[in-house]
């Protein structure tokens, strides 16, 4: 057995022990990801074509080893021409039907609206190409039945870009829970705070497809704080919405009355776990994450600090304010790793890059899933998990808070 069998061994070893101790059953199913080896060579050029002149900019395709741009796409000229001048890439389409019609694209990323994510990403898989999507993968559980089925139908590579699975807190969220460190997770919480989101409400006075985006619509920036790092599936919800009756709000096509919605979510590992997604308000721009454990907890800063925090359950006995006797618990600052300086990535990619770190890391994933012909670790199981639940949850926000249960998709 050599050194990295040995590790990823042992790794899988020490999940199941510490899984067992914490009552989690058979339910978490955590790919142990990150045990890439250095240096990072392969033969193979990934042939891929990237759709969005925005979001699509941001994701480092040129810099992969294994990677070539083909071709890029926007309805838009001038962001065509942008795509261009990033990834050094001298082939455009008007259109991403007109991208598929290219033979030598393998792959596609889609950083597309959100409602057009489902029917693109059909589109591509039927045209025998891997996706690579931003989130949400889907709006309706009816197109996330579809899109699951397509994946299977096809056989190929689908993997979401969901960035709160590779900040480089999260990472050490999930590498903590694989070493037991936080004991059983009593509770968690996530939370994705966008206020001024209604400036990208019109765009040249037209609506865009965010003009009244209900916010548990776009739920995998929180869900995936928790299901990346335990494995765990939700599975009922009660969500609250909150509205203010705005001129902002009316006429939108999605007829979404809130702007901010909170989740409490049940999942099949008994961790209760808080979402909350808002658009307007007082608050920090966020998108943080709480792991609560009987031994250990971790914070996320919350916008009045910058610090992550963690605190340890206490053995010396101390006295708390009111006289009672106690174990006294210790909170400190915790300098989270910067996982991107490391093997994890191929040495052209290692440096900062979008959302905490993440985007170098989507890239290489999906890539890296391609050459190795493995199953991507935000797979269509995984993305499902983290954007059926908001679907849900949304309809339970309209209903006034009912109870309602979350199907599964694995």
């Amino acid at each position: 057995m050599n050194d990295s069998m040995h590790h990823h061994h042992s790794l899988l070893s020490g999940r199941r022990k510490f899984l067992k101790m914490a009552g989690a059953g058979a339910v978490a199913c955590i790919s142990p990801r990150f045990l890439f080896a250095a240096p990072y060579a392969s033969q193979q050029k990934v042939r891929i074509g990237v759709v969005g002149g925005r979001f699509g900019l941001s994701f480092y395709f040129h810099e992969h080893p294994s990677c070539i741009v083909e071709a890029v796409s926007d309805l838009r000229e001038d962001r065509r021409k942008s795509l261009m001048e990033t990834y050094r890439c001298n082939k455009s389409y008007p259109s991403l039907k007109e991208l598929l019609k290219d033979k030598k694209v393998e792959a596609v990323f889609l950083a597309t609206p959100a409602p057009d994510h489902a029917r693109h990403t059909i589109e591509c898989l039927k045209a025998g190409k891997h996706v690579l999507c931003a989130v949400p993968a889907a709006l309706t559980l009816e197109e996330c039945n579809e899109l699951r089925d397509t994946v299977r139908q096809t056989g190929l590579k689908y993997m979401m870009a969901e960035t709160s699975v590779y900040r480089q807190g999260v990472i050490t969220a999930r590498r903590f829970f694989r070493e037991g460190k936080f004991g059983q997770l009593f509770s968690a919480a996530a939370e994705y705070n966008h206020p001024g989101l209604e400036v990208l409400f019109f765009e040249e006075e037209k609506p865009t497809w965010r003009h009244g985006f209900p916010p548990l619509l776009y739920p995998t920036h929180c869900t995936s704080f928790l299901v990346s790092v335990t494995g765990a599936r939700l599975t009922q919800v009660s969500a609250m919405g909150w509205g203010d009756d705005s001129e902002l709000l009316k006429n939108n096509p999605y007829k979404n009355p809130f702007w901010n919605e909170t989740a409490f979510f049940q999942t099949n590992q008994h961790i209760p776990f808080r979402v909350e997604v808002n658009w307007k308000g007082a608050l920090v721009e966020a998108e943080r994450g709480e792991w609560r454990g009987d031994q250990m907890s971790f914070f996320y800063p919350d916008g009045r600090s910058k610090d992550f925090t963690v605190i340890t359950s206490g053995i010396d006995l101390g006295k708390d304010d009111a006289g009672f006797t106690h174990a006294h618990n210790v909170a400190g600052v915790y300098k989270v790793p910067e996982w991107w300086k490391t093997d994890m990535l191929p040495g052209t990619m290692r440096h900062n890059s979008g959302h905490e770190g993440s985007h170098t890391f989507i890239t290489h994933e999906f890539i890296d899933a391609i050459v190795k012909d493995r199953m991507p670790e935000v797979n269509i199981y995984e993305a499902l998990a983290y954007t059926a639940p908001g679907i849900v949850g949304h309809l339970s926000a309209l209903k006034n808070g009912e109870c309602m249960a979350i199907p599964g998709f694995d």
